[in-house]
């Protein structure tokens, strides 16, 4: 069972976006667990503070690392009997960061400076035992964070977000679908956009005529192999036309580089 763990100031966020279609039926059936870790609960003081001024000015707050640290230490104890004790911790900020990895943990902070995430890495995540997400916000997150506690930092794309919760649900939502048992029909992963580094083809269904427009007449011919070409023809197509930079990294066959030709007599 994989085990997601989600360190943010706003749970409910996250509580109720895990509630529903796959990721709420995965849960159901014991393929993942997904836990909203309140940060607020590893801020010392009255007022459990979790930002504060940045060092050096400039506007905004910036997000503390000790409550970071401590809840991502906080997830690692509940579920590793590896875990550091307390004076393990503090003495050594990278703290055996390379076993987590081997063993299957993944510590990822979500913010805009990250890489940029993709289905490759749904896929790679999908087959970890346990992600810590680490939800950012205000002018971003302590870069100790980063440096001394994240194994990777991931941005989900060219734009700024309020928080990290949204992100982290489109993690957790691209992630639990590709687990073994999670959608009925599994051969539908590799039709997915992105599955082979292409876009997806188009997609028809009844009534064959809708206001003057029909379906493509290949599709109901009940030729498969015409079908199958169709559909990889429209993705190099649509792939080529809508993603020249995925265009660009596709690796082609000559059926493909044949069935491009066609495309364009």
């Amino acid at each position: 069972m994989l085990r997601i763990d989600v360190i943010t100031l706003f749970p409910e966020v996250i509580e109720a976006g895990v509630g529903y279609s796959i990721v709420g039926r995965a849960q159901e059936w014991g393929l993942v667990r997904i836990r909203a870790i309140p940060l607020r609960d590893f801020a010392e003081g009255k007022h459990k503070k979790t930002d504060d001024e940045p060092y050096g000015g400039g506007a905004g707050l910036v997000m503390k690392p000790e409550p970071i640290f401590g809840a991502v230490e906080y997830c690692l104890q509940a579920s590793s009997p590896s875990a550091p004790t307390e004076r393990e911790a503090h003495s050594h900020p990278l703290w055996e960061k390379e076993s987590w990895v081997r063993g299957k943990t993944r510590v990822i902070l979500l913010e805009p400076q990250g890489v940029l995430y993709t289905q490759a890495m749904a896929q790679e995540l999908s087959e970890q035992e346990h992600l810590i997400l680490i939800c950012g916000h205000y002018e971003g997150v302590d870069a100790r964070v980063r440096t001394h506690l994240a194994t990777d930092v991931i941005s989900i794309g060219d734009y700024v977000l309020t928080g990290g919760e949204l992100p982290a649900l489109i993690v957790i939502d691209s992630v639990v679908r590709l687990l073994p048992g999670a959608i009925h029909s599994p051969e539908s992963l590799g039709q997915d956009s992105y599955a082979d580094g292409l876009l997806g083809y188009p997609q028809y269904t009844r009534p064959e005529e809708f206001r003057s427009m029909r379906v493509p007449s290949v599709l109901l011919s009940g030729n498969h192999g015409a079908i199958a070409r169709w559909r990889r023809r429209e993705q190099l197509r649509l792939t080529r036309a809508l993603r020249p930079d995925l265009f660009a990294k596709a690796c082609l066959t000559s059926e493909d580089i044949n069935l491009l030709r066609e495309s364009t007599e």
